[in-house]
């Protein structure tokens, strides 16, 4: 498994901080509904391109406030086969108010076919290419957190800076093993202050 990292070997960030990830939610509100709700699904779940496109009406718990994600990184059970593994991460309401009037996702519940069909039928280059535009749209600097990735990054920073367990988050991230999650615990700057302010309190 290659190390995970926050920071590239010159020191420049991979995540988007608390400022870019604002700026990135307003930019996508801006889009078409299709590229809106992408975009929202990503900043709301952590979720990789390929965990998006695999996401159905099926998989949406309105009721409940949840979406449930398919980990695809691969997971062997004892006895040594492979496993699928879901997660279902929690979701604010207003994002799910917004998924269901773009996509009808209510009443694609009520229709075998349609209730598992992907909601975004786009290929993982296509996520990348409208994420990256939007994330051009919201005057983020060029740079190697300028993807998906970086959002993804964000998602875990802004986790830990709010006081997320870190047990909790390798559940919502999917992570196999918990010392990847607590890369995220090694946050600075403006996270790491915020981090530290509640010793103030």
């Amino acid at each position: 498994m290659s190390e995970m990292r926050l920071y590239d070997t010159d020191g420049n960030r991979l995540y988007l901080n608390a400022e870019e990830r604002a700026a990135f939610l307003a930019a996508a509100k801006r889009r078409p509904a299709r590229d809106r709700t992408l975009c929202e699904t990503l900043h709301f779940t952590g979720c990789r391109p390929s965990e998006l496109i695999e996401i159905t009406p099926a998989r949406v718990d309105l009721s409940g406030g949840t979406v449930t994600l398919r980990t695809l990184k691969k997971r062997k059970d004892s006895s040594g086969y492979q496993k699928t593994v879901f997660r279902a991460v929690p979701v604010p309401p207003e994002y799910l108010d917004t998924l269901n009037t773009a996509h009808g996702i209510r009443e694609a519940q009520k229709s075998y076919k349609r209730m598992s069909t992907p909601i975004w039928d786009l290929t993982r280059q296509r996520v990348g290419q409208i994420v990256k535009a939007v994330m051009k749209e919201a005057g983020i600097a060029e740079g190697k957190h300028r993807c998906p990735k970086g959002l993804r990054h964000g998602y875990g920073i802004n986790a830990t800076a709010k006081g997320i367990q870190l047990h909790m988050l390798q559940k919502w991230m999917g992570h196999a093993d918990m010392k990847v999650t607590a890369i995220y615990a090694t946050a600075i700057g403006q996270e790491e202050q915020e981090i530290a302010a509640r010793m103030w309190d």
